[in-house]
């Protein structure tokens, strides 16, 4: 159980790269697959080589990003399809990744790493989960503070609406190039710190990783939810988690190893399907509703039973134009010469002050 909840922490790393692109800038990329083995293999050398943990993680951040560049300026620049530049980089990396390494295995096991220096200072178990904890909540925090910087707004913008932030002079290919850059370092530095925390570093270990960002991110998502960047990333990095979770359970039980990935697989298909599930809709609007203090995340049969409720009885002997007032004035629509809105008649005066057209 303590593995599965480090790794699980380890790879909340991955899982919010992942949901940098996927997510914000809605660009499919598949680069992470050997940006991963790309961060492992450029730490593992630099250890092996006597070079401090620290630095040798912080290589792989920026082998990581030239893997991004990469992939973004074929996109960019060469016009090639988003999906089809992350594949053609993540082949490239393959060979690379077997230079760097110059072997299809490095081992670590008898130098110094940085779970060396951890477990040497902490106990494995409730010491070393907290310290990796803070480690995700980090990257965590850094991820929502510069998203919600002039770079990162723009790069929201990017992914939501390409052509009305380019209409601000924004330069989108700018934005895609920043974004994937970011996105691949951190699933480097989250290969760095796998690297070191099993020993070795393998050519095959970022195969199929994209599938466990994915299933991080949606999970994460879909029980946590994603109204606001800072709900939307922490509920990456606690998917992350309970995706390893159900790995570890799932080999409890019985599970063949190599069954894993079609167990990946599917955990992504349900989580993809469930929202589309009706009474799933209905769980997430109550949901809603309770955060935003009980109405607002009423289905629509619930709102109109609520409005029905709590709707005072007309007196027969009003005119009918004082009825039309009050349900007007509990829709938000206001009388012909108020409008809340702003939407109201002409000369009338909105809620904010200024006059409605």
């Amino acid at each position: 159980m303590t593995t599965a909840v480090e790794l699980g922490l380890i790879y909340a790393i991955v899982a919010l790269g992942v949901y940098l692109t996927f997510r914000v800038l809605n660009f499919p990329d598949l680069t992470v697959d050997g940006s991963f083995t790309a961060g492992a293999g450029t730490a593992g050398v630099l250890i092996v080589q006597g070079v401090n943990p620290f630095l040798a993680t912080a290589a792989a951040f920026v082998a990581g990003a030239v893997a991004g560049l990469i992939t973004g300026l074929l996109h960019t620049k060469g016009n090639i399809n988003g999906l089809l530049a992350g594949i053609l980089t993540m082949i490239g990396l393959y060979s690379i990744n077997l230079r760097i390494m110059g072997a299809a295995n490095v081992p670590l096991l008898r130098e110094d790493t940085l779970f060396t220096l951890l477990y040497s200072n902490v106990s494995r178990g409730i010491g070393s989960i907290v310290v990796l904890a803070v480690v995700a909540l980090l990257f965590k925090i850094v991820i929502d503070w510069y998203l919600h910087t002039d770079a990162g707004l723009a790069l929201q913008a990017t992914g939501d609406n390409e052509l009305m932030i380019r209409s601000f002079a924004v330069s989108t290919d700018r934005q895609k190039i920043y974004g994937l850059m970011i996105s691949n370092g951190l699933v480097a530095v989250a290969g760095a710190l796998v690297a070191q925390y099993q020993g070795f570093v393998d050519i095959q270990m970022g195969i199929g990783l994209i599938l466990v960002g994915l299933a991080s991110v949606i999970v994460g998502q879909a029980i946590f939810g994603n109204r606001v960047v800072i709900q939307a990333t922490l509920a990456v990095v606690l998917g992350a988690v309970l995706y390893r979770l159900a790995i570890q359970f799932a080999l409890n039980a019985g599970l063949n190893p190599n069954d894993m990935k079609l167990l990946s697989a599917l955990l992504v298909i349900v989580a993809l399907l469930l929202p589309q599930w009706s009474g799933f809709r209905k769980i997430a609007g109550w949901r809603r509703g309770l955060g935003s203090g009980g109405a607002a995340g009423l289905t629509d049969d619930g709102a109109a039973a609520t409005s029905s409720a709590n709707m005072p009885e007309r007196d027969p002997n009003q005119p009918s134009t004082a009825a039309n007032q009050v349900v007007g004035d509990r829709a938000g629509v206001g009388s012909p010469g108020v409008g809340s809105t702003g939407s109201g008649a002409s000369g009338g005066t909105s809620s904010t002050g200024s006059k409605a057209v």
